[in-house]
């Protein structure tokens, strides 16, 4: 550390106590929260003092925050550095497998790297270098054609480096790729959801998941199950409704994240009932009866007969893959990809987000309204799930879609007094599609949304090579949109594809 930055408290810098004040007279400007937060910073990891001038917060998230600050070299210039400070509750098994994430695959290929890390106790910051960027939904309806190709690409070669050392990321998003429109770089950020596959090189990411295995298997009665469901499994299979209490009528398309249970005096104690008596009362359940309680505010016998399913759900809504939905056990690189499509498909519709539902059981609705429910069950199948689904609903043309969002369709070619513009911060899909609702209802307003003023108008003199997309392009993103992950296009594969002939790897 010593070899590279100047410390402030080194011979040639003596007034220690003058540059630390001139710290917060520069946070002056900035809002009394983040100040006091720089401040609990400093506090925390004392050493940043003597190294780092903190500027502003510019990111914060679940598990960590991210603060812009300048370092003092030895050849008397500054440089702009990220500072992530780790949220202490992390597991130091945690910390260290993303800290090897970055040094190991990281440097590269459009993968951040770390410079240093320092450590206090139980706050942990990793430095690593700043690379300005652009806010993803500020951009995207300016890129051209050309830039989306070259956005693509790079996060391929960055996705291809990762999967490489046996990382599945697990959270790519625009967010966390981020992309200096002026000087073509770019960097995969944010590994702290990051897992390791079977033959993975990162050691510590084969002991993060054994430990995540093992906190599962502890905190099973807590596991957040799929779709989102609340856990029901408190009532034996005997349960029978009495006066003091009522249930909401369901739709036959049921959220099941929304059911309630109401009392007209007080809510009935959840530890009436365990989980463990419940489930050892249905054991006895033959296995061969089928299950009664779909579409029903109770669960039944045969369903709390089941072993209850353990499996990763990290990562953003909207960009979770099928086999994510669907708590599949077995997750690879494929759920990479599928956010890779996720994202080149609000490129390529200039919409973003695309998908933005409340739950799981609507984030799957919504990708058959675009993938078809038949293909999505199908491919359910394939990795061991059994998907639902009242009604047949028939797969989008990924072309038409696109253009006619985006608004470079013929017949979404209007005037611009005809068709006011419409922000490219919408989801594709209409907020009210967001909400629990019948599946044909969701295909209803989705298709009206494409064909009424949803649709982005574009003058021909304001195209940017957006009125010759190639059909390569929507094959990629149709093979990155694969609901079967066995068959998903790879990083490797991707970076192959027609759709790149001409770009060098």
């Amino acid at each position: 550390m010593e070899a590279v930055l100047r410390s402030h408290c080194d011979e040639q810098h003596p007034h220690q106590a003058e540059d630390f004040h001139g710290k917060h007279e520069e946070n002056g400007r900035l809002s009394a929260g983040i100040k006091k937060d720089i401040e609990k910073l400093y506090e925390a990891v004392p050493q940043l003092v003597n190294v780092f001038k903190i500027k502003e917060k510019i990111g914060e998230g679940t598990f960590s925050s991210v603060y812009l600050a300048t370092a003092q070299l030895q050849t008397g210039h500054e440089e702009k550095m990220a500072l992530k400070h780790l949220i202490p509750t992390s597991h130091p098994l945690r910390t260290a497998a993303e800290l090897q994430c970055l040094t190991v695959a990281g440097g590269q290929d459009n993968v951040m790297g770390v410079k240093y890390c320092f450590r206090k106790n139980d706050h942990v910051v990793i430095v690593m270098p700043y690379l300005e960027h652009e806010s993803f939904l500020d951009i995207l309806n300016s890129l051209s054609f050309e830039e989306v190709r070259e956005y693509m690409f790079n996060l391929f070669k960055a996705l291809r480096r990762i999967h490489h050392f046996g990382i599945v990321h697990r959270d790519v998003k625009p967010s966390n790729f981020l992309y200096n429109r002026q000087l073509k770089q770019y960097a995969l950020v944010d590994f702290g959801l990051a897992q390791g596959t079977p033959d993975t090189k990162i050691e510590l990411l084969k002991t993060a998941h054994c430990e995540d295995q093992q906190e599962d298997s502890v905190h099973h009665s807590v596991q957040r199950s799929v779709f989102g469901e609340r856990n029901f499994n408190v009532y034996s299979s005997t349960y029978q409704e009495n006066s003091s209490t009522k249930l909401i009528k369901q739709s036959k398309m049921i959220d099941v994240s929304s059911r309630k249970l109401v009392t007209k005096k007080k809510i009935i104690s959840t530890k009436a009932v365990s989980n463990g008596a419940a489930r050892k009362a249905a054991s006895a359940c033959p296995s061969n009866l089928t299950c009664d309680c779909y579409a029903t505010d109770r669960v039944c016998s045969v369903c709390l007969s089941r072993c209850q399913q353990v499996a990763p759900r990290a990562g953003t809504p909207g960009f979770r893959a099928p086999e994510v939905l669907t708590k599949c056990p077995t997750q690879t690189t494929a759920i990479d990809m599928w956010s890779a499509g996720i994202v080149f498909l609000s490129l390529l519709s200039g919409r973003y987000p695309f998908y933005k539902a409340s739950d799981d059981l609507t984030a799957l609705a919504q990708i058959m309204t675009v993938r078809g429910s038949r293909e999505t069950i199908q491919a359910a199948k394939t990795f061991g799930k059994s998907v639902l689904c009242t009604q047949v609903v028939p797969a989008q043309n990924l072309r038409t879609l696109c253009e006619k969002l985006r608004g470079t369709h013929s017949s979404c070619m209007r005037s611009q007094d005809e068709v006011p513009s419409k922000a490219g911060n919408d989801s594709a899909l209409p907020d009210k599609l967001c909400a629990p609702e019948p599946l044909g209802k969701q295909i209803q307003q989705l298709k009206s949304f494409q064909e009424g003023d949803g649709a982005l108008e574009m003058k021909a003199t304001d195209m940017k090579g957006w009125d010759q997309v190639p059909d390569e392009a929507y094959d990629l993103l149709d093979k990155l949109l694969d609901l079967n992950p066995a068959t998903r296009i790879t990083a490797k594969e991707a970076l192959l594809h027609p759709f790149f002939k001409d770009m060098k790897l």
